[in-house]
């Protein structure tokens, strides 16, 4: 179902209205967007969900615990949804939320509600949603209703220490492992600087883009993530780059290949942020490479 702006700004302006400042919500709704952020889809539906729930949205209804995990476990394959509420009212029975949605795809959704998402890729849609909250403190019922991908919605940057920030970071290194440059690059600023072990400095989005694009020709890199830090100004991992050969490669920085053998390297990449964007990629080796063959 789809509702207008102006409709969502009036009924908000009449739920607060009758909502008394000393009244308590029926739900921590605070809580519960942090346990929903966190991706725990089974633990959120057994802490907030009355047994006989209902959820009706525009995918259709879905009853009861079954029906709410069925429902969250198909939505969210290869898909973080990010809750950011906007406005709240509420009663002793009733909250309403204005809320905008960030769905942060990891791998490919063609069937995806709000349109065909690439890993890397980022959709926001603002939601109205109806929460009936029973005398136990459970949800009785849900209803979502939504406009059109992108419409109304607010922005934060892509990158940071935000759950839905944290999330991006991982889309983006699906992305790179997946060679899909136009959805990785959406995350470097335009001078962006590459700084790596075996091969001079990289200066610039697209002269990344292209040493990647010829270098996946015949060597694939793949990010495999052992930690990650994260705040507002840089992101720093121990990961393992993983090189796997789909040609013979023996002028390869790391080493000599030969199609279908493959370097794990160990490193440490310190990846600087400016207004949520890389501007800044440093990649230390931490261990040998090792060398794996078919």
């Amino acid at each position: 179902m789809k509702i207008s702006a102006s409709f969502l700004l009036i009924f908000l302006t009449i739920g607060f209205s009758a909502v008394s400042a000393a009244q308590e919500m029926p739900l921590d709704h605070g809580d519960y967007v942090r346990d929903f952020n966190s991706g725990n889809d089974e633990g959120l539906v057994e802490k907030y969900f009355a047994e006989d729930t209902v959820m009706i949205s525009g995918s259709g209804e879905f009853h009861g615990h079954a029906g709410m995990k069925e429902f969250l476990a198909w939505a969210h394959d290869g898909v973080r949804e990010i809750l950011r509420p906007v406005n709240i009212a509420y009663d002793d029975s009733n909250i309403f939320v204005e809320v905008d949605m960030d769905f942060v795809a990891s791998k490919e959704r063609p069937e995806f509600p709000f349109g065909h998402l690439q890993p890397g890729d980022i959709v926001s849609v603002k939601f109205l949603v109806h929460y009936i909250i029973n005398e136990d403190g459970l949800i009785q019922e849900l209803q979502t209703m939504s406009w059109e991908p992108e419409r109304e919605v607010s922005k934060i940057p892509p990158l940071g220490e935000h759950p839905g920030q944290k999330a991006a970071f991982l889309v983006y290194t699906a992305a790179f492992s997946a060679g899909l440059a136009q959805q990785y690059s959406a995350y470097y600023t335009d001078d962006v600087v590459l700084e790596l072990p075996s091969v001079d400095s990289i200066s610039g989005k697209q002269a990344i883009v292209d040493f990647y694009t010829d270098m996946f020709v015949t060597v694939r890199e793949s990010l495999e993530i052992n930690t990650v830090i994260y705040d507002e100004h840089a992101i720093v991992g121990d990961f393992i780059s993983v090189f796997t050969a789909s040609a013979d490669a023996p002028d390869f920085p790391v080493g000599p290949l030969r199609a279908g053998e493959q370097y794990r390297v160990p490193v440490l990449v310190y990846y600087t942020l400016e207004n949520g964007l890389i501007s800044h990629i440093r990649v230390a080796r931490m261990g040998e490479a090792v060398l794996n063959r078919p």
